[in-house]
C-alpha cells in the first residue's frame, strides 16, 4: 500500500545513506541515494517544526527544488517511548530486521531529542 507522509516545506532534510548520513538544504546539488534499512529520516518542516520517521530502506532523490524519499516502510516515532523501543531492540534477535527498524527508531527518537 502506498501512502504519503509528508509533503510541504521544508528547511533542512536528514537521510541515513549507505554512504553515510546525509543533510539536504535548499539548492543542493542533484544526487540519488540509497536509504539503509533501520535508518532515520528528519524533516525540519517550515510549518510543523522537526519530524523524524524510522525508514525501511529505499531511496533518496535530491534536485535543487525538492526532495523525495522512496521508503519501503517508514513510522513516525513522535509518539514513541524511547525506553519501549530500548526494550523492543533488546528483545530482537541480532541481525534481524525488527533490531534494524528498532535502531532506526531510537535514531528518528535522537533527531527529535536534538541529540
Amino acid at each position: 500500500m502506498e501512502e504519503r507522509l509528508y509533503s510541504g516545506e521544508a528547511t533542512f532534510v536528514i537521510a541515513q545513506t549507505t554512504e553515510g548520513e546525509l543533510g539536504v538544504l535548499a539548492n543542493h546539488e542533484p544526487l540519488f541515494g540509497q536509504l539503509i534499512t533501520g535508518g532515520a529520516v528528519a524533516i525540519d518542516s517550515v510549518d510543523r517544526g522537526r519530524l523524524a520517521a524510522a525508514i525501511r530502506g529505499g531511496f533518496l532523490s535530491v534536485t535543487a527544488e525538492k526532495v523525495t524519499v522512496l521508503a519501503d516502510g517508514a513510522e513516525w516515532v513522535d509518539g514513541l517511548d524511547e525506553n519501549d523501543v530500548r526494550r523492543e531492540l533488546d528483545g530482537a534477535d541480532d541481525g534481524s530486521e525488527e533490531e534494524a527498524f528498532a535502531q532506526g527508531r531510537l535514531r528518528a527518537l535522537e533527531y527529535l531529542s536534538g541529540k
